[in-house]
């Protein structure tokens, strides 16, 4: 039997698609995945007792304003034009008094956020980590529902911590 080119090609084109598909291909390495308790290393920076001291100041502060605007809350119709009058400007002051605390905050906590980044990528790096995950959200979303001990890089983030 005799075949000529014209009867190969398909063939040979079927043959060719057909070991492509089985050729071995490159596996990737295992990545590894740690876990970090993010906000006991946020608590760990410097500038943390700074936040809770403003933080403790404000709550003070602003909790006696919150249970006035509570108070004439719970009157509801019966609250007269005064109450209303109030309750406006009491509103007003919190939100005044809440913006002057919240930028006192925010470089002290964003100091401390960068530093815990810088951290935890540090450790993640030095121990062969390409993943790290924040432990509390991934056990409190179900995200992950076990992770062995020895994937744990807090120790090593606060060793990193500046």
């Amino acid at each position: 039997m005799k075949m000529n080119a014209k009867a190969l090609a398909p063939l040979a084109l079927a043959a060719a698609f057909g070991l492509g598909t089985v050729a071995p291909h490159a596996q990737t390495t295992a990545q590894k995945v740690g876990f970090v308790d993010v906000p006991k290393v946020i608590a760990s920076h410097s500038t943390n007792k700074d936040i809770t001291d403003i933080s403790k100041k404000a709550d003070a502060e602003l909790a006696p304003l919150y249970k006035q605007v509570q108070d004439i809350d719970a009157k509801g119709a019966a609250a007269t034009a005064a109450d209303k009058d109030k309750r406006a400007q009491l509103v007003s002051t919190i939100q005044a008094k809440s913006n002057t605390y919240n930028t006192q905050l925010k470089p002290k906590v964003e100091a401390a956020q960068t530093a815990a980044n810088n951290a935890i990528a540090a450790a993640a790096k030095a121990n062969g980590y390409s993943i790290v995950m924040d432990r509390n959200v991934a056990a409190s979303t179900g995200l992950v529902v076990y992770g062995e001990d020895s994937t744990d890089l807090t120790a090593a983030a606060l060793k990193n911590l500046k």
